[in-house]
């Protein structure tokens, strides 16, 4: 969703429920540098809230992250939460462009779950319907007025200067996939609050989800189970995760009900992409955020699924100093979606 275009000096800003991240690149479309990532903690009550005093908490966090990473624009592109925003794709007649256009705007309202004067929304044309050969696919996404109107007022009032606002799993799809990829990959984030999925196949996401379960409810269950405070059950996860052989696999068994959850959730998004996509095989699947770091999950997905899984890089398009390599790997798990905002090219 541009708000301007022609823009090419902007940052990435990703504003997740307990961190604020910011990437900054420089370059064309084809090879964009590392110029600059930050990133600073957030009270989720303060990032979730919607009370206007915890809006000007989260505005003063944003400026002074900017300040202090020196960042060198006042333009930036702004992700929006899975869940703040509906994405679907839809079968349209086959029109010509400006035609097609017309059609969908004729016929939005029936689409979104919000009433169109209440709403923004941007489409993408994506192909061939499998469905029709009489169709088009078209990717279609709506965010409330109200939603998008908080930011900017936000945003605009330490000043900075939004120039579009994209869903956070359209920047992941981006960050974590090489350009050009036309075989149907799966994303997997699992982010404190939720579990992000996307599933892209030829540069677009053809099926988005937001599942409602992330790393603080395996974290809550974890201590439940396990009879511990959530600060002990938090190391344990992300010590011995899935292993069956550690701790006698107690945290395996702590935590398996919850992750179980999730892989349920996976597994109807995929066989709802193999109905509509019969004769298209997914390539693997790539994970990020907690779904990267939690040991043995990305093996209990493999074998789930009978699939390749790839721990994502969020530079992987990026080029930087190969002294960096380390540094940057390291914190890769938590920039996949602020790398994906800084890479978008605006025109």
């Amino acid at each position: 969703m541009n708000i301007l275009s022609g823009i090419s000096d902007f940052f990435g800003l990703n504003i997740g429920s307990t961190a604020i991240r910011l990437v900054q690149l420089r370059g064309n479309s084809t090879s964009k540098s590392l110029v600059r990532y930050a990133y600073v903690p957030i009270d989720s009550k303060v990032s979730q809230s919607d009370a206007k005093g915890d809006q000007q908490r989260l505005a003063e966090v944003i400026a002074d992250l900017v300040g202090k990473a020196q960042v060198s624009t006042k333009n930036v592109a702004v992700g929006v939460p899975a869940q703040r925003i509906f994405t679907t794709v839809v079968d349209m007649d086959r029109l010509p462009k400006a035609e097609l256009a017309k059609s969908i705007r004729f016929q939005v309202d029936s689409l979104i779950p919000t009433p169109i004067a209440e709403s923004k929304f941007d489409w993408q044309l994506l192909g061939d319907s499998p469905a029709d050969k009489n169709k088009v696919e078209v990717l279609l996404s709506s965010v409330t007025n109200s939603f998008v109107e908080k930011y900017l007022d936000m945003l605009e009032g330490i000043g900075l200067n939004v120039i579009a606002f994209e869903p956070d799993t359209m920047a992941l799809c981006r960050a974590l996939t090489a350009p050009g990829t036309t075989a149907p990959q799966v994303i997997i984030n699992i982010d404190s609050k939720s579990t992000d999925l996307a599933i892209i196949m030829n540069d677009a996401p053809r099926l988005t989800r937001s599942i409602p379960t992330g790393s603080e409810a395996l974290i809550r269950t974890g201590a439940q189970n396990l009879n511990v405070d959530e600060k002990q059950a938090e190391q344990l996860i992300f010590k011995f995760g899935l292993g069956k052989d550690k701790l006698e696999g107690q945290v395996h068994q702590a935590i398996i009900g919850t992750i179980d959850s999730i892989i349920n959730e996976i597994e109807k998004s995929l066989k709802f992409f193999a109905a509509r996509y019969a004769n298209v095989k997914i390539d693997r699947i790539i994970v990020t955020g907690a779904a990267s770091t939690l040991p043995e999950f990305p093996v209990y997905l493999a074998n789930k699924f009978g699939l390749n899984v790839e721990i994502g890089n969020a530079w992987r398009n990026v080029v930087y100093d190969p002294s960096r390599q380390n540094e940057l790997l390291t914190v890769s798990n938590h920039f996949a979606i602020a790398a994906g905002l800084a890479e978008r090219t605006n025109g």
